[in-house]
């Protein structure tokens, strides 16, 4: 695929990490402005061996990264919750994996809250009244209403942030999460055999997901055009029991990620 990035050869922990600008003035989403810095955190989380702020909000919230597991594992993933603030159970299941046991076996990274500003106000949008899964510069399309897609793609600091984290990574494997659809998304040929996974592992129907003609400008659709690695949609129902969200669905996804705890 013409326009993969290739793995950067990240491993083990750094005081700082500082993301250069890309050249040239189409590649300004990877300017990285302030230092992003990984810190060692707190025994009292042993599946945290680093943690990365990422960006920010637009009211200025921190974006978090969590590092779990092993480095130098063969598989990296990431996974992310919230990326509309009216879609928030999802979050319990990376908050869990954060804070449980350590994870084997996996490179994992988990951004619990994509949009915080979303979901502090309980809306899909961030406080730019944007949809930030319509927000991707790949088939950006200028929508409006609950699918408005921004002043241009990749306007918002909560997507760039998201974009840089993955081009430094280049993870294998994303899931990204989300409600209440109730199924995982098999749309995508290349990434089906994960998704399958991903669907019998979770115990979420097999659905094709295609936003009703409106999937323009999405995440996992950007993703999927510029990595190697392959990027699934994971919709929850619109209401889960806590129990679900923080004792069965952490180990299922580590369990289809290929990891262990």
């Amino acid at each position: 695929m013409s326009h993969c990035y290739r793995r950067s050869g990240l491993a083990g922990l750094a005081a700082a990490v500082i993301l250069a600008p890309l050249a040239g003035p189409s590649a300004g989403w990877a300017d990285a402005s302030a230092h992003v810095t990984v810190h060692v955190t707190s025994p009292d989380r042993p599946a945290v061996i680093g943690m990365r702020r990422i960006g920010h909000s637009v009211q200025g919230r921190p974006l978090y990264a969590w590092h779990l597991g092993d480095p130098n594992a063969p598989v990296t993933a990431v996974a992310m919750a919230v990326m509309h603030g009216d879609e928030t159970a999802p979050r319990m299941i990376l908050r869990s994996l954060r804070d449980g046991p350590r994870v084997a076996g996996l490179d994992l990274w988990v951004l619990p809250a994509v949009n915080p500003d979303g979901a502090v106000q309980h809306t899909r949008h961030n406080a730019h009244g944007v949809d930030l899964n319509r927000n991707y510069p790949y088939r950006w399309a200028d929508l409006d209403g609950a699918y408005e897609s921004g002043p241009r793609a990749a306007s918002e600091p909560e997507t760039t942030a998201v974009m840089r984290l993955v081009a430094s990574v280049d993870p294998d494997l994303v899931v990204s999460f989300h409600q209440p659809l109730h199924g995982v998304d098999t749309s995508v040929a290349r990434a089906r055999p994960f998704a399958f996974r991903l669907a019998d592992r979770l115990n979420l129907p097999r659905k094709s997901l295609v936003c009703g003609g409106v999937c323009h400008g999405t995440f996992t659709e950007w993703f999927n055009h510029r990595f190697d690695g392959v990027a699934v949609t994971v919709e929850y129902g619109a209401h889960q029991t806590r129990h679900r969200m923080r004792v069965a669905a952490p180990g299922q996804l580590i369990s289809a990620l290929g990891g262990r705890r």
